[in-house]
């Protein structure tokens, strides 16, 4: 009986959206409402507000209307949705052109000390290969893919970060790698480091005292097996 009493009832949750739509057209407009709902909700109105004092109630549709429109104008600060989606594909082509750093990158590298060869120019490398336009150079974008920053910065900082990491004077190939925490270990490293190292002088000196002994042992090898098929640290390093 109970239940059924509940479910036939006009305050029944099923009915909620009716019930509220009443209301809100009674505190517009106490004529606008049938009889039977006027005397109702003006028998609620005879009571205390929840504060205890005698305001009277407000229609709860214009206050849930602002609230939605301030989380969307928070969302896209104040801009147009135009201007949302022209940033967004601005955003992807910037993560591509981060990406295209990582891969190829390491032809622009400066590895030739004697530059007999002239760097060929990447069309991946130039931000107006993805339309980005010298305007944009000001503007900012997320890092949240990089180790450069933790924070947005202008696609200017983000290029010369890139050219410094990847086409610096050490050249690296890392994004054959199937492991992907191994890619970014290397992003890491070197990202947060612009590719330079931090060694101090002690670390210097254990360098140039083992490189100076591979050399050495590489002149003895082609001395002592003249002819012989072996792997010099040159291959070694590439």
């Amino acid at each position: 009986m109970m239940m059924r009493n509940r479910n036939t009832s006009f305050l029944f949750g099923g009915n909620a959206p009716y019930v509220e739509e009443q209301y809100e057209a009674y505190l517009a407009d106490p004529a606008a409402v049938p009889q039977e709902w006027r005397d109702y909700f003006d028998a609620l109105q005879e009571g205390p507000a929840v504060d205890g004092s005698d305001a009277g109630d407000v229609a709860h549709a214009p206050v849930v209307s602002r609230f939605v429109e301030l989380a969307k104008h928070a969302r896209t600060g104040g801009r147009s949705e135009s201007e949302v989606l022209s940033f967004a594909r601005k955003q992807v082509a910037v993560q591509a052109l981060i990406s295209a750093y990582r891969l190829v990158g390491t032809r622009n590298a400066q590895l030739d000390p004697l530059r007999w060869t002239a760097p060929v120019p990447v069309p991946e490398l130039n931000p107006s290969y993805y339309d980005l336009s010298h305007a944009d150079m000001n503007t900012k974008f997320s890092m949240s893919d990089t180790y450069f920053s933790d924070e947005d910065a202008t696609l200017g900082d983000l290029v010369r970060a890139l050219r410094e990491t990847y086409c610096g004077k050490l050249g690296a190939e890392f994004l054959h790698l199937t492991d992907p925490d191994q890619r970014r270990w290397w992003q890491m490293r070197l990202e947060s480091s612009r590719s330079k190292a931090t060694l101090d002088t002690g670390d210097k000196l254990h360098i140039l005292e083992r490189l100076t002994a591979a050399e050495g042992l590489e002149k003895y090898l082609h001395t002592r097996y003249v002819g012989q098929k072996r792997f010099s640290l040159e291959g070694g390093s590439r």
